[in-house]
């Protein structure tokens, strides 16, 4: 039995019978594309120099999972840091969902690593391998698997990939960390060869085989446009009103200005034709506008039969900028920008966290008093080094041991100090006793938090306790 075969192509990336339909789009140049090759670039340049460029001793970002230590641009995060985090993240969706109102899909066209190495990396090299646009499609029509410029050109993704991997790594252990793995052997970190052997594979498949599916079938992205634009959103757009008519022939008596030369679909790295509107997988990347401006500058008519627009332009409604979306996402914005900003700036120069035992909750000494166990998790949240100290006050005859007060951290570091707490016994009531516990970088920063000592219970402790629950049960 045959395959059933679709009434028409369901994505642009699949043939009627349901085979794949590679997708080599023919180089644009123009202004838009110029534009876009800077921006790529410069992201491409950033993204490969982040894990080289320190601020204040660390690299500029280093997601470092092993410490749960989360360090931007000279600001380390902890997971204590919820709410800061937390801002951020709301911050970057909102942004995202303004960016979108705004300009459309100007994330997938402009700065999504998918588009900017897909775009400037991967088929520039492919098209230099296989000889051009031309080239990639007579292989295709010979359907020759491992042609020998094809197998040239996967060596070099290979490198390429390899290269992307490392320095995704080194977002999470630094580069002189994976340096130093790249010239040992991988016995020696297990782990970190895996990630970059299983993150080789994943760049290389993705930009040898699924490429533009990525967009169109992986991606949420298209699918949330529906939600994310509106009328007034710019988006790239053909003007069907002075277009249609389209016809190629020399005679434009009654026809529109689109001759029908479908450059703009042999451009368009996902496979769409923009004439027929609005699309899931358009990602707005703008090669279609130069392309069609090329074509109308030949044929002597204006350019912008596709460009940069609205919906409610291409309608003859006029531009409208202030609306719901772009009044309502730069205040939700800038309320929780700013209050991260606010939290950032004003929050405490060290972070203290009170520990309990590691083993019993307390223990009675031979003379009957009695020790209890502490740590003191200090991370230092400034910029220089501090000697955090210590005291424990709120009762009477009360000894503490504080063997490494005052210990030293250095600036963004976390450590630990362990503590031991001796009172006498009868000042517990009902095994509880609490107390002060005071910390202080001798500097500017001072912090005092209850903490209640377990102790042993006494015999007048029992029978307060059990009045107690005689009463509670007599209620």
């Amino acid at each position: 039995m045959s395959a059933p075969v679709a009434p028409g192509r369901v994505l642009p990336t699949l043939n009627e019978d349901g085979t794949r339909c590679w997708i080599r789009p023919k180089p644009a140049s123009g202004a838009w594309v110029a534009r876009r090759t800077v921006v790529a670039w410069v992201l491409i340049v950033i993204y490969l120099a982040i894990p080289h460029v320190f601020f204040n001793g660390k690299p500029s970002i280093l997601l470092d999972l092993q410490r749960r230590e989360f360090t931007f641009f000279g600001t380390t995060f902890l997971p204590t840091d919820t709410l800061l985090l937390m801002l951020l993240a709301v911050s970057g969706v909102i942004a995202i969902f303004l960016a979108t109102a705004l300009a459309g899909r100007v994330w997938c066209g402009w700065a999504c690593p998918q588009t900017v190495y897909m775009e400037f990396v991967f088929r520039p090299i492919e098209r230099f391998f296989e000889g051009g646009y031309r080239g990639s499609m007579q292989i295709d029509r010979a359907n020759e698997t491992f042609h020998p410029r094809r197998f040239a050109k996967h060596v070099v993704y290979l490198v390429i990939a390899s290269v992307l991997a490392h320095t995704f790594l080194a977002y999470f252990v630094s580069w002189d960390q994976v340096m130093h793995w790249v010239f040992g052997s991988p016995n020696e970190h297990p782990m970190g060869f895996g990630i970059v052997t299983m993150t080789t594979i994943a760049i290389l498949l993705d930009f040898a085989y699924f490429r533009e599916q990525t967009c169109s079938v992986a991606c949420p992205y298209g699918r949330w446009q529906s939600a994310l634009l509106d009328n007034d959103s710019l988006i790239v757009a053909y003007d069907y009103t002075r277009g249609e008519p389209r016809g190629k022939h020399r005679d434009r008596t009654g026809k529109g200005d689109c001759v029908d030369c479908e450059a703009c679909v042999t451009t368009c790295p996902v496979g769409i034709d923009i004439r027929n509107g609005l699309q899931m997988e358009c990602i707005h990347c703008t090669q279609c506008m130069d392309a069609c401006d090329a074509v109308m500058r030949k044929v002597g008519t204006p350019e912008g039969l596709i460009r940069y627009t609205s919906r409610a332009a291409l309608a003859g409604n006029g531009k409208k900028f202030l609306r719901a979306r772009t009044v309502l996402y730069p205040a939700a914005f800038a309320l929780f920008f700013g209050s991260f900003l606010w939290q950032l700036t004003f929050k405490d120069a060290a972070d203290i966290t009170l520990l309990g035992p590691t083993g019993a909750p307390f223990i009675v000494q031979p003379d009957g008093s009695v020790t209890n166990e502490l740590r003191i998790r200090v991370a230092n949240r400034s910029g220089v080094a501090h000697a955090y100290a210590v005291e424990v006050t709120g009762a009477e005859h009360l000894t503490l041991i504080a063997p490494l007060s005052p210990m030293s951290v250095q600036p963004g570091r976390t450590e630990t100090m362990p503590l031991f707490v001796t009172l006498p016994h009868e000042v517990f009531e009902e095994g509880i006793r609490t107390v002060t516990v005071r910390v202080t970088d001798g500097a500017a920063y001072t912090a005092e938090f209850p903490y209640r000592l377990a102790g042993p219970m006494s015999r007048e402790d029992d029978e307060r306790g059990a009045q107690r629950r005689k009463e509670e049960e007599h209620k």
